[in-house]
C-alpha cells in the first residue's frame, strides 16, 4: 500500500508500534479498529492505555464538537478560561477525600512525561535535595528527568544523558523476587531494604527529595504493587519526609478498578502525575500536590501547550461519563473475568508462567521451559510471536517486561462482557499456533 510504504520510508527507526502492526488503520469505534482493508481489530492497546473509552466516544465527541463551534479559545497557556474551571470542577471532584480539599495543580506540557519532570522538580525544589529514588521496571517518560528514572537501560543510550543522581531500589516482584526468595515474603524485604537504604549514615546515598513509583508497573509487565506494601513506602518516606511521587499516567482514571490506584490502598501521596485518559484522548498532563509543596514561583515550570483546552473539554466529557455510568466498577468486573480467563488458558498452556494485574491492565508473562530455575527464562521471542498471531487474529495486544517476554492487555473500559470472551479465544488460540510452532523447531 502506498500510504504505508512511504511512511515507512521516511519515518525514523524509533518508531515501535508502526513496526508490529504493519497496516493503514482507517477508522476507530469502541473498542474496534479498522484497517484499509476493512478487517477489524479488537483494540486492547487503547493508544497505551489512553483511551478509557475507546475510539471516538459519541460523549467525548460531542462536547468537542460543541466546543469547537463556540469561538472560545482553544490554547490559552495559563490563563483562566471555562473549559479549565469545569475541568479542575470536576478532576478534584473524583480525587481521593484526603486530597480534594488540600491540593493545588498544575497543568504541563501535554506529556506524562513532563508532568514527571514537573514533579520531580517541585519535591527538589521544596526539599532542596537533588537525589530522586525510583525503582527497578519503573517506566516514567523520555525527557532527561524522567528517563533517568526508568528501569529499561535499551532508551537510555548515552549514561551521560541520563546521569540525573537517580538511584534505583527493588520493586515487590513477587514472580521474579528481587531478593532470590520463593515471593512470600517479597514485600517485606523489599520495605526493610528500602528503610534500610534511606536511614543507613553510611549507606552511601544522601537522604533523597522523592521516591518515584507507579502503583501498578506498566512498561515494566504490568506488575501490581500490593496494597500492604504500598501503605508501608507511604510509611516510610513520611517519617523521613521524604516527597512521595505516585506515577498514575497509565493507572489513572478508572483503569485499575478505581478511579485511581492509590484508593486501593488508601495511601495519599505528596505528589499524583496525571495524563493519558485524563485528557480524553487528547494531550494533557496535570500534577495534583499537597498545597504546603507550592514554593515554587511564577514560570518555575512551563510550556506553551498546557493551555489545550481541547483536551480540557474532552477530559471533563470522559470523567463524568466514567461517573455518571459506573464504568469503574465495569472495569473491575471485566478485568475479573479477563483475569480469571487468562489465568484458566494458563492451566492449558505451559509457556505461560504468571497472569497479573488490577483492573483492565494484565499481563501475562511468558517463559522457556522451566528446568533449571522456579519462574523460568522470560521468553520475548514467543511472546513477541503469539502477539503477532493475536494481529493475524484481529486482536491488539503489546509486549513489555523484562526481556519483552509479558503480553499486556489495556482494553477500553467500556469493553463488554462478549468482547472479552471474544478477546480470550483469539488469545488462546494465538499461542496454541505460537506453541505448536515452536515444538516443530525444537523437534
Amino acid at each position: 500500500m502506498e500510504e504505508l510504504s512511504y511512511l515507512k520510508k521516511v519515518e525514523s527507526n524509533a518508531r515501535t508500534y508502526a513496526a508490529n502492526f504493519q497496516r493503514l488503520f482507517v477508522s476507530g469505534n469502541g473498542v474496534w479498529l479498522r484497517d484499509a482493508q476493512g478487517k477489524e481489530y479488537l483494540d486492547c492497546l487503547a493508544n497505551a492505555g489512553t483511551l478509557a473509552l475507546g475510539h471516538n466516544p459519541p460523549e467525548v465527541k460531542d462536547a468537542v464538537l460543541d466546543f469547537l463551534g463556540s469561538d472560545q479559545l482553544q490554547q490559552a497557556l495559563d490563563l483562566s478560561t471555562p473549559a479549565k474551571h469545569a475541568f479542575v470542577q470536576e478532576l478534584f471532584s473524583q480525587l481521593p477525600a484526603g486530597m480534594r480539599d488540600t491540593s493545588k495543580i498544575l497543568f504541563c506540557g501535554p506529556s506524562g512525561s513532563d508532568a514527571v519532570e514537573a514533579a520531580i522538580k517541585l519535591a527538589r525544589h521544596y526539599t532542596k535535595r537533588a537525589a530522586l529514588m525510583a525503582f527497578h521496571g519503573g517506566y516514567h517518560g523520555m525527557t532527561a528527568g524522567a528517563l533517568s528514572a526508568m528501569g529499561n537501560l535499551n532508551p537510555k543510550g548515552i549514561p551521560s544523558v541520563t546521569a540525573q543522581n537517580t538511584h534505583f531500589l527493588p520493586f515487590p516482584y513477587r514472580f521474579r523476587c528481587p531478593f532470590g526468595t520463593d515471593g512470600e515474603q517479597t514485600d517485606q524485604l523489599s520495605l526493610e531494604y528500602i528503610r534500610t537504604v534511606l536511614s543507613d549514615p553510611e549507606g552511601g546515598v544522601t537522604r533523597p527529595a522523592a521516591v518515584l513509583v507507579e502503583v501498578v508497573q506498566g512498561e515494566g509487565g504490568c506488575i501490581p504493587a500490593s496494597n500492604a506494601w504500598l501503605r508501608g513506602l507511604r510509611e516510610i518516606t513520611h517519617e523521613l519526609g521524604i516527597v512521595l511521587i505516585i506515577d498514575e499516567v497509565q493507572t489513572g482514571l478508572g483503569r485499575t478498578g478505581s478511579t485511581f490506584a492509590i484508593e486501593h490502598a488508601g495511601i495519599v501521596p505528596d505528589i499524583l502525575v496525571l495524563s493519558k485518559a485524563i485528557g480524553g484522548g487528547y494531550p494533557l498532563s496535570v500534577i495534583v500536590y499537597a498545597e504546603h509543596l507550592d514554593t515554587w514561583g511564577p514560570g518555575m515550570h512551563a510550556g506553551t501547550f498546557r493551555g489545550n483546552q481541547i483536551a480540557m473539554v474532552a477530559g471533563r466529557a470522559t470523567m463524568r461519563h466514567i461517573r455518571q455510568v459506573g464504568l469503574v466498577e465495569h472495569a473491575a468486573a471485566r478485568g475479573a473475568q479477563l483475569l480469571a480467563g487468562l489465568q484458566d488458558i494458563a492451566l492449558r498452556h505451559d509457556a505461560i508462567a504468571d497472569v497479573r494485574g488490577r483492573g483492565l491492565m494484565i499481563g501475562v508473562e511468558v517463559t522457556k521451559p522451566r528446568t533449571e530455575s522456579r519462574t523460568g527464562l522470560g521468553d520475548g521471542t514467543l511472546a513477541k510471536a503469539i502477539k503477532l498471531n493475536c494481529f493475524d487474529n484481529g486482536l491488539v495486544i503489546e509486549t513489555g517486561g523484562r526481556h519483552g517476554s509479558v503480553l499486556r492487555f489495556l482494553p477500553a473500559l467500556t469493553i463488554t462482557e462478549a468482547q472479552v470472551g471474544s478477546v480470550l479465544d483469539r488469545f488462546e488460540d494465538a499461542i496454541s499456533s505460537a506453541t505448536a510452532h515452536r515444538l516443530q523447531v525444537v523437534g
